[in-house]
């Protein structure tokens, strides 16, 4: 027993004598921090049989630390930016030139976005909620009063997370070759309409848009609103009084600038619609969905920041900095049996005045708002193209775009959106340097050179349906040849039995880097979701796809289904498939897989069997992979097969581009059954 009581004494005395670290110096300089020294007072001779009651509230008086004497209170502001490595001050640096100074056409919105961009987060203290409080979660992480506090990576510097290399929602981007290159200039005269100044200049223009994919004759669409380098071009438009372009923030309704002025990622806590909770009980706030135990809480927090998609900087940086938005207002009742284009056309110089410095890229912020009133129907097709195919006075382009969707009761959107800007990946990359004839061009050192390796693709969709029974059908199509192509897409779905259907396709091919994102939110009973993502990635280039499902609380019933299927074509290609279900509800039918393959050596060997040489029995197999997405475009779009101008003809061409060499087509490391 008294071997037992020494043992306690000990441990009681070591876990309460705390001393001063002396010499201690912190990340900014900061003297000593004092601990709080012991003033327990341990009665050994009550060791096993509990202080009385005199003696435990003496304790608890002694025990109280007081502040500024028992440990000194650390300067949490000077502790900010001490965790940022060179590359993270990069990247604030980069993020801050592209915010520059000036604003946009959207008034008091952009004053406020860029408000929002610009305070720095406040540094507080999780501190735990008394036990009866409702809102009472074990779930917190409150630091020791002497402890500096430090912001969530990425928000050292602005009120938004802005890409950090290591963050989980940029880990397979190049975000060092984004930020290395500088886009800091704007397209001239943004925020204007761009007049052409002759009916040669439509034309040639207009020819240039058929060839590539950027148009619809007005016979075949509901509406063509054409932007070139961010500016509207009213010559090579069709717009209506429901589908036109707004270059201020004066023609919206009060409601539509309520949408504009939203944020991805939770940033916007306020939901879209209120989600039925209950009988007489409505769901209004994003951080406390299947709160308090299975939140996802503020969303400045590490935590939260976690399971972002890394978007809401780059919307809030477009409502700050666009030119124009093209407004498409669906009325109520109303059925489209044809489609509305949006066209968003770049030349090889950005749209750069001819005295910007050499070298300089340049920033345009594509920006577009659709909202579909009860029981319409609209096909939305938007379509990202190269306006010329010249390499003169070609410069570095950064691409930030922001969509935003409401969908109301009972309507019913399909949308298309098809990146095919930046010309054409080399083919053949994968070859080793000693498999080339003497006297050949190594493909590699051509597809450096390759101008549009320096551009960037940035695309944020954010969709909210916010009526009974409202249904979304989205297609993303990521086939185009910029170096770094994003695409991330969120859909919230806020009421009972609402639906949507997710497809999605990737090629990479040369040296791409390649990145889709998806967050299919559950929130509300009843809601159904299927999504089908397929990559293909060959040569050198790298992919990636993370598919995040979020079941809440309140969704129950939900059923959702999700799978993502790729193709590597080379041994030096790259891809990471990150489907992922978050399921807080307990009655629901979630699915969800992913699969990695090479083209079947069977599959193969059963063409071949049949008369078709081994290229063409390649590209069939290839072409059966794609068409499942493909057939999801608008048809208005897609033409037939045989067209010189049709989509489905641009996606054949540029997967005969991506056919890798020799042998290594048919032998692959990964086969499929």
């Amino acid at each position: 027993m008294k071997f037992i009581q020494q043992a306690l004494l000990v441990v009681l005395v070591s876990a309460t004598s705390w001393k001063a670290i002396d010499g201690f110096a912190g990340f900014a300089g900061q003297s000593s921090i004092m601990r709080p020294s012991s003033r327990l007072h341990v009665n050994t001779g009550s060791i096993g049989l509990g202080p009385g009651e005199q003696q435990q509230e003496e304790e608890q008086e002694e025990a109280e630390l007081v502040p500024g004497v028992d440990y000194e209170i650390p300067d949490h502001e000077s502790y900010r930016t001490s965790r940022r490595s060179k590359m993270d001050e990069n990247c604030d640096a980069w993020f801050a030139d592209l915010l520059g100074d000036g604003d946009g056409v959207l008034g008091g919105l952009a004053q406020s976005a860029r408000t929002t961009l610009t305070t720095p987060v406040e540094l507080k203290n999780d501190i735990a909620l008394p036990m009866d409080d409702e809102e009472w979660t074990p779930y917190v992480d409150t630091k020791l009063p002497w402890t500096p506090l430090y912001p969530a990576f990425g928000l050292e510097q602005f009120g938004l997370p802005v890409p950090r290399r290591n963050a989980e929602n940029w880990r397979h981007f190049d975000v060092a070759g984004m930020v290395g290159t500088d886009y800091s200039e704007c397209p001239e005269g943004t925020g204007t309409d761009l007049v052409l100044e002759s009916e040669e200049l439509v034309s040639k223009y207009q020819a240039s848009l058929q060839q590539n994919g950027g148009w619809l004759d007005d016979e075949a669409c509901e509406a063509r609103l054409v932007y070139i380098n961010g500016r509207f071009s009213p010559q090579l438009s069709k717009t209506t009084d429901d589908y036109r372009n707004l270059n201020s923030d004066d023609g919206f309704s009060d409601e539509a600038k309520g949408f504009l002025s939203r944020l991805p990622d939770g940033f916007t806590d306020e939901l879209a619609a209120p989600v039925p909770s209950g009988e007489n009980e409505f769901l209004t706030s994003y951080s406390k969905l299947s709160g308090p135990d299975h939140c996802v809480g503020e969303p400045t927090s590490q935590f939260a920041i976690n399971v972002q998609q890394g978007t809401a900087c780059f919307a809030a940086l477009n409502t700050a900095k666009t030119g124009a938005v093209a407004y498409i207002h669906q009325p109520e009742g109303k059925i489209s049996e044809k489609p509305v284009l949006l066209v968003n056309a770049f030349t090889k110089s950005g749209g750069a005045s001819e005295d910007t410095e050499e070298g300089k890229g340049v920033t345009s912020h594509p920006r577009s708002l659709l909202v579909a009133e009860d029981n319409s129907k609209l096909s939305f097709v938007q379509s990202i193209v190269d306006l010329d195919a010249t390499e003169e006075g070609a410069r570095p382009k950064f691409h930030n775009g922001y969509t935003q969707m409401y969908i109301k009761a009972g309507a019913n959107v399909t949308h298309s959106y098809l990146e095919e800007s930046g010309g054409m990946p080399v083919r053949g990359v994968e070859i080793m340097s000693n498999e080339i004839s003497e006297g050949d061009e190594n493909p590699r050192d051509l597809e450096a050179a390759r101008p549009e390796l320096d551009d960037t693709h940035l695309e944020t969709v954010d969709v909210h349906v916010m009526g009974d029974a409202g249904n979304y059908e989205g297609t993303m199509m990521g086939v185009g040849g910029s170096g770094r192509v994003r695409m991330a897409l969120s859909v919230s779905l806020l009421r009972p039995e609402t639906h949507a259907t997710v497809n999605g396709l990737m090629l990479s091919g040369g040296t791409q880097r390649g990145d889709m994102k998806t967050n299919i939110h559950h929130i509300a009973q009843a809601t159904t979701s299927e999504q089908s993502q397929k990559n293909m990635v060959g040569g050198r280039a790298t992919a990636a796809f993370r598919g995040r499902i979020r079941v809440e609380q309140s969704a129950q019933q939900t059923n959702s289904e999700q799978l993502s299927r790729t193709i590597l074509l080379s041994d030096r290609s790259r891809v990471w498939s990150v489907p992922s279900l978050e399921i807080i509800a307990d009655d629901v039918q979630c699915t969800h897989g992913a699969t990695v393959s090479d083209l079947s050596e069977e599959e193969l060997f059963y063409l071949r069997s049949r008369g078709l040489d081994r290229t063409l029995a390649r590209n069939l197999l290839m072409y059966a992979f794609v068409e499942e997405v493909s057939r999801a475009v608008d048809p208005a779009m897609t033409e037939a097969l045989d067209s010189d101008v049709g989509f489905q003809k641009r996606v054949i061409q540029k997967l005969e581009n991506l056919v890798p060499q020799g042998e290594r087509a048919i032998m692959g490391e990964f086969q499929s059954a």
